[in-house]
């Protein structure tokens, strides 16, 4: 599996029956109960934002991301809650007087009617220098509750009517595309929103026109009355100085095992054919067909016309099952055809692969096996080195058995991890253990820098043998910096 980031391009928090913009405060604050200790008796606020689809748009177009392998493909809106770093804060006061807020619901819904709207470039809640002409950090500028932009406002103030008593024009909370839901028990949770469905609509077209979309409290919950106190949660918003950013987390099974090297008899194996035009990776006009020869040039019974999928742009993958033969090893070819590029038919390409006994894929005896410690060296990022933020590098992983005699291993279960480090004692995730992809010579993983954060990064390793899982911590580590 691989992720790839959407950013928000546009955010802001609305307040109710104000024209307040806090647009580019660091923390989105979502609240309900009495507005402030002394001012009005109710309120809560509701947070709008847009995402910059257009680099996943292009991995979905030319088949990076490719749904024809797999249709796995998931969508995560991710927001790292302000309290979720300590549960001392669980049920105490903001700064700003609010109770933390627990045991409540937050929806995520897209803004109805495309309605086109600015972020605006307010920050503080409240003008508390309206005497100071200077003072930038206030603005009533759009977008907020009742305005789109300076010359439009909302169909409906807020986006919605709460109260669902919109009997003519406007818009209703039962009228809202609901997008997922997600109960908060104590209130210090991080936002995990399945948008799975409504992003992979985009993609495919059958979605369009979508200008945001909007996180609130149920209804149920912005309407309670008679409260005595304002209750309130906190995420870090896109403008935050921290590394906690929300994002659009996309997961996607781009993952390559090539058994063309440890092809067993009998077992679930697959082949791929890679296909590049001066070095980078081109799709054919439509997936090849392949065909199994045996040594002297006969199709293989059951196994001719076999069906492929591209797995990620340019590399096209047929399984074989159940495959036997009367002895091993036993060479065999496969036969891709049906090649085109840009309407050019090209000849087949054949390959060559060895079949061999199961008996080399199991190990049975007397004796348990002892794990085995390992040793990696990379190609693609060097160590220490500052990568700009605009490229995308293939990391080539050779793996060899220490204390051994440093041979190359081709057969190996392994891992990567990705994170940045915070303080002496935290690593922040910045992509999960992922198996490195396989090929017949060697091994390696694609690192897009184009939607990380720049910041110092780190790579673990981690290989399973022999129900051991070791890991190798800071096996490589470099800077993603800015191109100015």
């Amino acid at each position: 599996m691989s992720i790839h980031k959407s950013y928000f391009n546009k955010s802001n928090t609305i307040l109710y029956n104000s024209y307040t913009n806090t647009s580019r405060n660091p923390v989105v604050e979502l609240f309900y109960g009495r507005l402030t200790n002394v001012g009005l008796p109710f309120g809560y606020s509701r947070y709008l934002f847009n995402l910059d689809l257009t680099t996943l748009q292009d991995k979905y177009q030319d088949k990076t991301i490719s749904t024809d392998c797999n249709t796995g493909i998931t969508h995560t809106l991710r927001m790292v809650n302000t309290s979720s770093f300590d549960k001392d804060l669980l049920n105490d006061k903001t700064s700003e007087g609010r109770r933390r807020a627990t045991s409540f619901d937050l929806i995520l819904y897209r803004i109805p009617q495309n309605q086109q709207w600015d972020s605006g470039v307010g920050y503080d809640y409240y003008n508390f220098n309206i005497t100071n002409l200077n003072d930038r950090s206030y603005s009533d500028r759009p977008s907020n509750w009742f305005q789109t932009t300076t010359i439009n406002n909302w169909t409906t103030p807020g986006v919605y009517d709460n109260t669902n008593s919109l009997t003519g024009s406007g818009i209703n909370y039962s009228g809202l595309t609901i997008i997922d839901t997600q109960h908060f028990e104590f209130g210090n949770e991080d936002i995990e929103f399945d948008m799975t469905n409504e992003i992979n609509g985009i993609l495919d077209g059958s979605i369009t026109g979508v200008t945001g979309w909007g996180i609130s409290f149920y209804p149920q919950v912005e309407n309670i009355s008679g409260l005595t106190e304002n209750y309130s949660v906190g995420f870090f918003s896109p403008h935050t100085q921290t590394f906690y950013e929300p994002f659009l987390e996309t997961d996607f099974d781009d993952l390559i095992l090539d058994d063309r090297t440890s092809f067993y008899t009998n077992s679930n194996n697959a082949l791929y054919l890679y296909a590049y035009d001066n070095g980078n990776p081109i799709n054919l006009d439509s997936n090849p067909i392949v065909d199994i020869l045996d040594n002297s040039g006969d199709p293989v019974i059951g196994y001719t016309g076999l069906t492929t999928c591209l797995v990620t742009k340019g590399v096209y993958k047929v399984d074989i099952t159940g495959f036997t033969t009367s002895s091993t090893p036993c060479l065999y070819n496969d036969v891709w055809k049906g090649i085109s590029i840009g309407g050019v038919s090209l000849d087949n390409v054949e390959n060559e692969f060895a079949v061999l006994s199961n008996n080399g894929k199991f190990q049975i005896g007397t004796t348990t096996q002892t794990p085995k410690l390992y040793g990696f060296s990379f190609d693609g990022i060097k160590q220490n080195e500052k990568v700009l933020n605009t490229d995308i590098r293939k990391v080539n992983v050779t793996i060899k058995q220490a204390f051994s005699s440093n041979s190359i291993l081709n057969k190996v279960e392994a891992y990567y991890r990705i994170y940045v480090r915070e303080g002496a004692n935290t690593e922040v995730q910045v992509q999960d253990w992922t198996r490195i992809n396989q090929t017949p010579d060697g091994f390696y993983f694609i690192f897009d820098t184009r939607d990380k954060i720049p910041n110092e990064y780190f790579v673990d390793i981690k290989v399973n043998s022999d129900k051991n899982v070791d890991t190798y911590k800071r096996e490589l580590q470099f800077q993603i910096v800015n191109k100015k």
